[in-house]
C-alpha cells in the first residue's frame, strides 16, 4: 500500500495547485515514491509495456481516422490512399496494425505471469476482474478494427462472427440485426464498427485507470507471493523500476520495429488486400492469431449454439478464477505439481492456436487428415481441438480447485527479504562490504 503521502510542494504555484487539484501529489505518490517489492523480475515490466501499446494505438488510430472513409464504396480505397498518398501514412498504418498484435502478445504474457504467480488471489480479485474487462474490451476493439479495411477477410469474417450471435435463443436474431444495422453486413455495419472501434480505446484507458487504482490499494504482488511486511521489503518505484521498465520497453520496441519495418504484413491476411466481394468467399476464413484458440474451441463443438457457449465460457471462466483456486499459497514457485499442469496448459493453448489456424480437412502433416479409432476414421484437427479444449476447461474447473486442496506446497519464506538476502550474490556483497569497512 502507498501509505501516507510524503509529497511537499516546493514552490508557491505547487502549493496553490496542491490545495485545489493535487495532480502533482498524485503523480509523485503513484510513480516516484510508491513502495514496490524489491524482488520483482522482468515479468512485471509488461504492465508498463501495455500502457505504451495502448498509447500508441490511440495516437495512431486518431491519425488514421482523419483520413479513413467509413463507407463500403470508399473504405478499401481510403486505406490504399493512406498507404500511398498520406505523408508517412504507410508507417502509421503499419504501426497501428502491428501494434494490435504486439498489444495482444504483451497482454497474454501479462496474463500468464498473473496465473503463474497467483496475482489474481485475495486481496487482488477486483484488480484481476478489471484486467479481464480490459481484455474483453481489447478483443471487441480488435475485431471491429479488423473489419475496417473492408477487404475479403474483413467482410466475410464479419459475416461469420456476427452470425454466431444468431444462435442465441430468442434474442440472438435481434442482436445480429442490431450489430448489422440492417439485415445484412453493409454500410450501416461498417459505420457502427468504425464508431465503436474509435470509442472503445478511450473506454479501455478509463478502465486502465481503475486497474492502476485497484493495484495501488493492496500493492504489487511479487514472485514469492508473500505479502509486504516492512519497509525493508520495498524500494521506491523511481528510480529502481522506472529504469528497469525503461530497459524492457526499449527491448520490446526493437521487436515492434522489427515487424513494422521488415515484416509489416507478416501478421496480416493476404485476402484482406483484395476488395470485399460478397459473391466470392475466401477458401479459408480465419481470424487474427490472437483469436485462434477461441476459434478452435468454437469449431470443435458440432452444435452452433454449443460452440458459441463454449467459446464465451473460455473467457468467462477467467472472471471466477480467484474463487476456483483453493490454495493458500500464491506463487507456483512453491507449488511444483500445479506448475507442471500450468506448463501443459500453456502448451494446450498453443495447440488450440495451431488448430484454429488450419482447416479441419487440411493436410498439415502430408497425407494425414484423419486417424483411425477402431472402425471409425476421425478428423485429426477436430479431435485435437476437442482434447485441447477439454484440458483448457479442466485446468480451471477441476485441476486448479483440486490441486489447491490436495497438493503439498514447498516451504514459503517468511518475508520478501529472506530469499533476497539469502541469495549467494547478496552474501558476497555483504562480505565485501564488511571487508571494505575493515
Amino acid at each position: 500500500m502507498s501509505g501516507h503521502s510524503t509529497y511537499e510542494p516546493k514552490t508557491g504555484f505547487e502549493r496553490w495547485l496542491d490545495m485545489r487539484l493535487p495532480v502533482i501529489r498524485m503523480a509523485y505518490d503513484t510513480v516516484l515514491t510508491f513502495p514496490t517489492p524489491k524482488n520483482l523480475n522482468y515479468w512485471w515490466t509488461f504492465g508498463g509495456i501495455l500502457s505504451l501499446c495502448l498509447g500508441i494505438q490511440i495516437v495512431t488510430g486518431i491519425i488514421l481516422a482523419m483520413h479513413y472513409v467509413p463507407h463500403v464504396d470508399y473504405a478499401f480505397n481510403s486505406v490504399e490512399r493512406i498507404m500511398r498518398d498520406v505523408n508517412y501514412g504507410w508507417l502509421v498504418r503499419y504501426i497501428h496494425a502491428t501494434g494490435a498484435s504486439m498489444f495482444f502478445l504483451a497482454v497474454y504474457i501479462h496474463i500468464c505471469r498473473n496465473l503463474y504467480y497467483g496475482s489474481y488471489k485475495a486481496p487482488r480479485e477486483v484488480l484481476w476482474i478489471l484486467g479481464c474487462v480490459i481484455y474483453l474490451l481489447m478483443m471487441a476493439t480488435a475485431f471491429m478494427g479488423y473489419v475496417l479495411p473492408w477487404g475479403q477477410m474483413s467482410f466475410h469474417g464479419t459475416v461469420v462472427i456476427t452470425n454466431l450471435f444468431g444462435a442465441i435463443p430468442v434474442i440472438g436474431p435481434s442482436i445480429t440485426t442490431w450489430l448489422w444495422g440492417g439485415f445484412a453486413v453493409d454500410d450501416p455495419t461498417l459505420n457502427r464498427f468504425f464508431s465503436l472501434h474509435y470509442l472503445l480505446p478511450f473506454v479501455i484507458a478509463g478502465v486502465v485507470v481503475l486497474h492502476i487504482w485497484a493495484l495501488h490499494v493492496p500493492g504489487n504482488n511479487n514472485p514469492t507471493g508473500v505479502n509486504v511486511k516492512s519497509k525493508e521489503d520495498t524500494v521506491p518505484f523511481h528510480p529502481y523500476y522506472t529504469v528497469k521498465d525503461g530497459f524492457a520497453i526499449s527491448v520490446f520496441l526493437i521487436l515492434f520495429g522489427f515487424f513494422v519495418f521488415w515484416f509489416p504484413t507478416a501478421l496480416l491476411s493476404p485476402d484482406n488486400s483484395i476488395p470485399a466481394n460478397p459473391l466470392v468467399t475466401p477458401a479459408h476464413i480465419v481470424p487474427e492469431w490472437y483469436f485462434l484458440p477461441f476459434y478452435a474451441i468454437l469449431r470443435s463443438i458440432p452444435n452452433k449454439l454449443g460452440g458459441v457457449i463454449m467459446m464465451f465460457s473460455a473467457i468467462a471462466v477467467l472472471f471466477v478464477l480467484p474463487w476456483l483456486d483453493t490454495s493458500k499459497v500464491r506463487s507456483m514457485r512453491y507449488r511444483p505439481t500445479i506448475r507442471l499442469y500450468f506448463f501443459i496448459f500453456l502448451l494446450v493453448c498453443l495447440v488450440l492456436g495451431f488448430c484454429g489456424a488450419h482447416e479441419p480437412a487440411e493436410q498439415v502433416i502430408p497425407g494425414v487428415t484423419t486417424f483411425t479409432l477402431g472402425d471409425y476414421d476421425l478428423n485429426t484437427m477436430v479431435w485435437l481441438s476437442r482434447v485441447a479444449a477439454l484440458y483448457y476447461f479442466a485446468y480451471f474447473l477441476l485441476i486448479t480447485p483440486i490441486m489447491g486442496l490436495t497438493e503439498t506446497p514447498l516451504p514459503v519464506p517468511e518475508s520478501i527479504s529472506e530469499p533476497v538476502l539469502s541469495h549467494p550474490a547478496s552474501g558476497s556483497a555483504q562480505a565485501a562490504a564488511a571487508s571494505n569497512k575493515g
